[in-house]
């Protein structure tokens, strides 16, 4: 191989446009004519890629990441062929295996057995080649019970696990793979992971769009960022997703903040900077209330975000609307990936509070040394009596963003030394 064909990058994207017409709302009946006089049928443009211009290196892990409608899936489906380009070119060197779109290349009426070749066959296998590798195609999915059960009786779980089966089984150069991972269990999804450190020790070209930073982080050589079809930024890793959670959680949290604001001040309650998003679910049988709840960085300040290797609290606010005897409060915190890494409780740490009136408030507040490595965390809280039985219960309350300047595989960012001795030839001997 000549050395100009080794240093040809994997795939070129050259200055690549992408507008979309879609079509506006019609006027379909005489009543809404006359309700609607000046509205006209036709169609408006969106531009989902606008000039986008990047490389990928034969045996890169590049990432892609951006918020919801920034144009990420479009530009892989463009990579795929299954979009053409408005201007600009794209050139892919290589075998293209794509996991891209749920159900795609799949037959709802036919079993799995014969979804394989037909979706094999689409990725570039031959049915000879299909048929030697559909051991381990099932193998992996963990599907052996429903090979012969059509796919339109299938989970989304159980078709992205085929899915992703199929596509790893492909001998192919580069691999274009959307975030359609999310809609696995957690299980499954774990098992992807380790795919991945395979797939990247083979020396595989691979394009990961995510919203994962923990799995940017894990894998990527490098990162882009998208925002309205353009890109952002693009290098290491770290620097992108930190920009990728500076821009979405900032003006997310803003927006909460207004709306949350608004509807305390309608109600004529304390306003604090930042509340719950009401995301998840919450049951109870109502004699108490968590009425508001929020986290407060270093300086006591209501923040949406918070600085790795910082105090922080989390404090709650809980209205008892009946006579309650030694209620318990809790507060949990959960990454991206759904792992548990705070807990906290009355339980264990506040002796029995005793008897809370009607009408009564108390606030409910955890001080802690912020050690939790960057990502995103839903916050949820409880008020609750011991035996399990729920008075307020808020699963993912509200959500925080940790931000950090340095990078940790791990969970939590614990304090440490690290030191390094070098003992010499004279060094004792270990003795076990």
């Amino acid at each position: 191989m000549s050395a100009d064909v080794q240093q040809r990058p994997a795939v070129y994207v050259d200055g690549v446009h992408k507008t979309f017409r879609l079509p506006k709302e019609q006027v379909h009946t005489l009543k809404e004519r006359v309700l609607h006089p000046f509205r006209r049928s036709g169609f408006e443009e969106l531009r989902a890629l606008r000039d986008v211009q990047f490389d990928v290196g034969k045996g890169e892990f590049f990432g892609i990441v951006g918020r919801n409608g920034s144009g990420k899936s479009t530009l892989l489906k463009c990579m795929a062929g299954i979009y053409g380009t408005d201007e600009g070119r794209i050139y892919v060197d290589g075998r293209l295996s794509t996991f891209i779109e749920l159900g795609v290349g799949f037959n709802p009426d036919l079993p799995a057995r014969d979804n394989v070749e037909l979706n094999a066959a689409m990725l570039g296998l031959n049915t000879r080649e299909a048929r030697e590798r559909f051991d381990a195609i099932i193998d992996f999915a963990e599907l052996h019970d429903f090979i012969d059960l059509k796919l339109k009786n299938y989970s989304s779980g159980m078709l992205v696990r085929l899915a992703f089966s199929v596509m790893i089984q492909v001998d192919a150069d580069i691999l274009l793979i959307d975030e359609v991972l999310a809609v696995g269990d957690a299980a499954f999804q774990q098992k992807c992971y380790d795919e991945f450190e395979r797939i990247r020790r083979s020396g595989k070209t691979v394009l990961l769009v995510t919203h994962d930073m923990n799995a940017v982080r894990r894998f990527c050589d490098r990162a882009m960022l998208l925002e309205h079809g353009r890109m952002l930024a693009i290098g290491d890793p770290e620097t992108v997703g930190n920009r990728y959670l500076q821009l979405n959680f900032s003006e997310e949290a803003r927006a909460i903040a207004q709306e949350e604001a608004r509807a305390l001040g309608e109600r004529g309650a304390a306003p604090v900077e930042y509340m719950s998003e009401r995301e998840g679910e919450r049951f109870g049988d109502g004699r108490a209330e968590i009425v508001e709840a929020w986290c407060e960085d270093a300086e006591g300040r209501a923040a949406t975000q918070l600085e790795n290797g910082t105090r922080a609290a989390y404090v709650a606010r809980v209205k008892f609307h009946d006579d309650v005897e030694d209620p318990l409060f809790t507060v949990s915190m959960t990454n991206t990936q759904r792992q548990q890494v705070l807990s906290a409780s009355t339980v264990w740490t506040v002796p029995r509070p005793g008897l809370f009136r009607k009408g009564d408030v108390v606030e409910f507040r955890v001080d802690f040394d912020n050690i939790l490595a960057q990502d995103r965390y839903q916050v949820s809280a409880s008020v609750e009596l011991s035996g399990g039985h729920w008075l307020d219960f808020r699963e993912r309350m509200f959500s925080v963003v940790v931000t950090s300047k340095k990078v940790t595989g791990a969970l939590v960012d614990v304090p440490q030394e690290v030191s390094l001795n070098r003992l010499g030839a004279s060094a004792p001997e270990v003795v076990s």
